[in-house]
């Protein structure tokens, strides 16, 4: 690990910091995953599969190379659903909660991590921010699990099971996590479109970001007329939702000739909206996306290579990276070179990050994928970059080779998954140590460009 000297110590950066605290969470998710309770009589799991269950996890991503309900006892199903609320609130967010239960002090250092871990800016405010995400996140998945396992008790005998698929149901949308205990996904409920409308709410409120989440009830619950939401998300939402549309669109478009011929328009309709609401990073599917055309498997893998916003349950380059290089590409055909949206100039540095990060991303999904093409030959290129954009989105599809991957395979996956998670800029600033600036500069000369 990179470290800095500062008077003669070596110290660690909050960037590294907050990744070693990641790798903790999911050596002590690996442990509880290897205790003989957590699975079913006569099943046999390796060391590496769990350990790929428990990044997976941990990072809310929902990939599995077996089946959750053929696998786990009642008591390997709540392990799990623990496993993804700490990958979902944030391993500072739930190690602060639980400070704040206790009545210990929260210092600068814990302040800074929390402000990391959710890509703020500021150390102001965040465990104000910290109380908010607890409380609304488990709000959601309270009112989530109610109205599901109502509704599924007409699939159920009994009460009992119908709240046990409700609640995990509930938690896996709310933070995108992509595990499902049917042991077919959604596609049991593929004709049940309020199971798929309740599914796709829980998911975007889960993906949207918690900052959009706590504007939108402090709009609600405001006292004056003044309010005013945030450039951050103006920005997140229209992409949120433009992202959906054109997504929802262009699968129509595509599969309306291909595997949806013969549906009726209100299950075409639904089919495609739930997978561009999923592919995002929700993972869950509620039909076999391998009967996709490989066009929408393409597409969706470009959905996925997005994710969802910034300081969500989800990973990606998210939405507000995607929107900036997209609007600088748009200005800068246009002789501009600043960016101005709903009355305010985006600072370039927001612009250089981004392009960072998506050059990063390109790289890592590029050579993640020369990888799996040599260690995976059995597997199509198609498929083996749905899976990779899968980990790195944090989304949890798969065209159905996750479960064959080979050891070295589940370690490449396990690592995007993981990046994933903690954010490309964490990851790039822990590799990178403690920044330095120069005691001088060279005088500045152009280079030919294009």
């Amino acid at each position: 690990m990179t470290t800095t000297k500062t008077r003669g110590k070596r110290v660690i950066t909050p960037f590294q910091l907050l990744v070693s605290y990641y790798f903790i969470a999911i050596a002590t998710s690996f442990l509880l995953l290897r205790i003989p309770a957590v699975y079913q009589e006569g099943k046999e799991v390796s060391l590496v599969d769990s350990l790929f269950t428990a990044v997976s996890a941990v990072s809310v991503t929902g990939l599995t190379v077996f089946d959750i309900n053929a696998t786990f006892t009642p008591f390997g199903i709540v392990v799990l659903l623990v496993i993804l609320q700490l990958g979902a609130i944030g391993i500072m967010s739930l190690g602060t909660f639980l400070w704040i239960i206790t009545g210990k002090k929260i210092g600068m250092r814990e302040r800074q991590l929390i402000m990391i871990d959710h890509n703020q800016y500021s150390i102001s405010g965040v465990v104000q921010l910290l109380k908010e995400i607890v409380k609304i996140l488990f709000m959601i998945e309270a009112v989530g699990a109610l109205i599901l396992s109502i509704h599924f008790h007409q699939y159920f005998e009994t009460w009992g099971k119908a709240i046990e698929h409700g609640v995990f149901a509930s938690i896996s949308a709310t933070t995108n996590g992509g595990f499902d205990i049917t042991g077919e996904s959604l596609k049991p409920f593929h004709g049940d479109y309020f199971v798929q409308f309740i599914t796709m709410i829980l998911i975007m409120l889960g993906a949207i970001g918690f900052p959009v989440l706590i504007e939108i009830k402090n709009f609600l619950l405001r006292k004056d007329q003044a309010f005013r939401f945030s450039l951050f998300t103006k920005i997140t939402t229209s992409t949120y939702g433009i992202l959906m549309v054109v997504g929802t669109v262009v699968i129509l478009l595509i599969e309306s000739f291909q595997s949806f011929r013969g549906m009726p328009w209100h299950e075409k309709l639904f089919t495609a909206m739930f997978h561009s609401v999923s592919a995002r990073s929700g993972g869950l599917t509620t039909y076999d996306v391998s009967s996709f055309s490989e066009a929408t498997d393409i597409f969706l893998s470009f959905l996925m290579f997005i994710g969802s916003s910034p300081s969500s349950v989800g990973g990606g380059i998210r939405t507000t990276t995607f929107a900036l290089a997209i609007l600088f590409l748009y200005n800068f055909a246009n002789g501009r070179t600043e960016i101005q949206l709903f009355g305010r100039e985006i600072y370039l540095i927001d612009i250089f990050r981004s392009y960072v990060v998506i050059i990063l991303a390109f790289f890592m999904v590029m050579i993640a994928t020369m990888i799996l093409l040599i260690t995976e030959p059995y597997a199509t290129t198609t498929q083996i970059i749905f899976e990779i954009t899968s980990a790195f989105g944090t989304s949890g599809m798969s065209l159905g080779i996750t479960s064959d991957l080979s050891t070295e395979g589940k370690f490449v996956v396990m690592a995007l998954m993981f990046i994933g998670r903690v954010g490309l800029i964490s990851f790039l600033y822990t590799l990178g140590g403690k920044a330095d600036k120069p005691p001088y500069r060279y005088p500045k000369e152009r280079v030919i460009i294009g």
